[in-house]
């Protein structure tokens, strides 16, 4: 099936970048008239990048984003379901190139497809050639591994089989795991593999704070809450079994409210993520906080997720204008600064903390531990987070709709502050998210070392290249 990209509107887009870098506070290379042509003269130059393709070509106005100095962007694809732009989340990319989507199904209403399948034939960046599965059932998770396709749909992780070069899987999928609570505020499911074998599935929590009522005036929470033993966690199963149960799985880690943004960190086979936290402190419990307060609390926790560790959600969330760490949840007989105490003694500096924190009401919905060589060095090993943009931050404007970067060192802990990666996804100052052209959701690394990235908004899949002067430093790597 060919692929009929839309033209593009290189004024508009134009006059949006330089509106966007004469605010932004990360630089961003000059923009450019013509589309920027990487061939074997500038690879050869830019001393031994990794495979990129010869004739990848950035769009002129860069994707409509911004990026550092040194990167451009390319639209792979406009995605396009049931006559609207796709809901594009997760994505997969094998190591011949092919790049697969899964397409989300809010509600539990279904596409036509859940995953859509691109290939570049040759080698300008952009697909044109798709295939088409998982008919009638759609999804958030994807993830490939040693010609295996995970796909998270909302209730029940299928594998395809779906060797490297394929771009239609073999026969029909097996059930790995069945009958996972899809129902209440959060359904999306996240798949995670690591060494073959192990199966990380997040199963989000039903409520924002395990309320009596949800999201009610003052209504207390419940305790201890009853969503914890079946939710707000993250499962271990068998990559290779099927028809697994949430029962005859392993609660490998509990009091995560939703863990959308979930990966491996190679250098030592960690689990992290950023949750995504709580909503409605202002409307719940005005008592309390303000409405300026609300807007920008409780912080968005990057987390490394280990076996049995619990991060404290529903009683407990994180204070990070004044306080600077874990306090009790109003529900639970918190004030919005005592750590420990209420009706039940709960004491949240005993739950896992964070290693770093971002804006509130973000909503982080994509994680990605950079391993390739094609980035400058700095980049390799640290952490790319994509943000869905979130909608509690009234008065204040709503924020997120970009990546961040976090670096990384070898002790497995941050090496400096989060910085922002990619932006101007939104392309609209609001009322956002209702007016957001584009919002990130997945990151994904081709074989390549390009890096890409998905929309749920516009049906999008952008590819981010370096181009730029390497450091010295790469060279000894």
């Amino acid at each position: 099936m060919r692929l009929h990209r839309l033209p593009q509107h290189y004024t508009r887009y134009a006059l949006a970048l330089l509106a966007l870098a004469a605010c932004s506070e990360r630089p961003t290379g000059p923009l450019r008239t013509d589309p920027v042509v990487v061939n074997a003269e500038s690879q050869s130059e830019q001393e031994g990048r990794e495979g990129l393709a010869r004739n990848v070509r950035c769009d002129a106005d860069n994707a409509g984003i911004t990026l550092p100095r040194g990167f451009c962007a390319l639209v792979v694809a406009d995605l396009v379901e049931d006559g609207q732009p796709a809901q594009a989340r997760h994505m997969a990319v094998t190591p011949n190139g092919d790049v697969f989507v899964a397409i989300n199904s809010p509600n539990n209403q279904n596409p036509s497809f859940g995953i859509i399948g691109l290939r570049d034939r040759n080698g300008d960046g952009h697909a044109d050639e798709q295939s088409r599965f998982s008919p009638g059932l759609g999804g958030s998770g994807l993830a490939w591994d040693d010609g295996r396709l995970f796909f998270g749909a909302n209730d029940r992780i299928l594998r395809f089989r779906l060797p490297s070069g394929r771009l239609t899987p073999v026969g029909s999928p097996e059930v790995a795991v069945a009958g996972l609570p899809n129902t209440g505020d959060h359904i999306s499911k996240t798949v995670v593999v690591s060494d073959h074998r192990q199966l990380f599935v997040n199963i989000g929590s039903a409520s924002n704070s395990c309320q009596v009522a949800n999201r009610q005036l003052e209504s207390p929470g419940v305790f201890p809450c009853p969503e914890l033993p079946i939710r707000a966690g993250v499962w271990l199963f068998d990559a290779r079994g099927t028809n697994q149960s949430e029962g005859s799985g392993t609660r490998f880690a509990t009091g995560y409210r939703n863990l959308v943004a979930l990966g491996i960190n190679a250098a030592n086979g960690g689990l992290y993520t950023v949750q995504q936290g709580r909503d409605m402190l202002f409307e719940n419990w005005p008592q309390f906080f303000t409405q300026d307060q609300s807007a920008h609390l409780p912080a968005e926790e990057f987390t490394r997720v280990t076996r049995g560790s619990n991060k404290g959600w529903a009683y407990c969330c994180f204070e990070a204008m004044d306080e600077q760490k874990k306090v009790l949840a109003p529900e639970y007989g918190g004030n919005g600064h005592l750590v420990s105490g209420g009706p039940h003694g709960i004491d949240c500096a005993s739950f896992n903390q964070p290693l770093l924190t971002f804006g509130a009401h973000w909503s982080p919905d994509g994680m990605l531990f950079y391993q390739g060589k094609q980035f400058p060095a700095r980049y390799r090993g640290g952490a790319f987070v994509a943000f869905h943009g979130g909608f509690n931050r009234a008065p204040e404007p709503n924020e997120g709709f970009q990546v961040q970067f976090v670096p990384f060192g070898r002790n497995g802990l941050p090496s400096g502050g989060a910085e922002t990666f990619a932006d101007g996804f939104a392309g609209s100052t609001g009322p956002l998210p209702a007016t957001a052209k584009h919002r990130p959701v997945g990151v994904s690394e081709g074989p390549d070392g390009s890096l890409y990235v998905s929309d749920d908004k516009g049906g999008r899949i952008y590819r981010i290249v370096f181009i730029g002067k390497r450091d010295r430093d790469d060279d000894r790597d």
